[in-house]
């Protein structure tokens, strides 16, 4: 039976440091492990945000950053390339991703914002 109890709320700023590219590495079993059903942010997103901390990551690896399929991250990739938000180069055998900040977000409700605001709010 579940308590109707709320839990009180601090009011406190959350002033922990942003992630680095390091503590991006697993943050997909972190997210497992403490239960989480769903983000705030999408699988595009991750995405985006792994790419541009490590540009020339092999996507099976963006995969299991993220907790989605290498497949899953090929559609997202695609999405992104044909939406403008990042470009492929490739390098020998490799791709390298360039993320393009300047591109403005898609919804209405975030158009005044690009994605450089994105990826500055959430890598610091």
């Amino acid at each position: 039976m579940k308590s109707n109890v709320k839990k009180k709320r601090s009011s406190k700023v959350d002033d922990r440091p942003k992630p680095s590219s390091s503590a991006l590495k697993g943050s997909a079993a972190k997210a497992k492990e403490g239960g989480s059903r769903w983000t705030f942010l999408t699988n595009h997103s991750h995405v985006l945000i792994v790419l541009h901390a490590e540009p020339e990551l092999v996507l099976r690896e963006v995969a299991a950053r993220v907790g989605i399929t290498e497949r899953a991250v090929q559609r997202v990739v695609q999405d992104l390339e044909e939406g403008g938000f990042i470009r492929r180069e490739r390098v020998g055998r490799h791709n390298r991703y360039e993320v393009r900040p300047d591109v403005p977000l898609r919804h209405p409700i975030e158009s005044h914002r690009n994605i450089g605001d994105l990826l500055k709010l959430i890598t610091g």
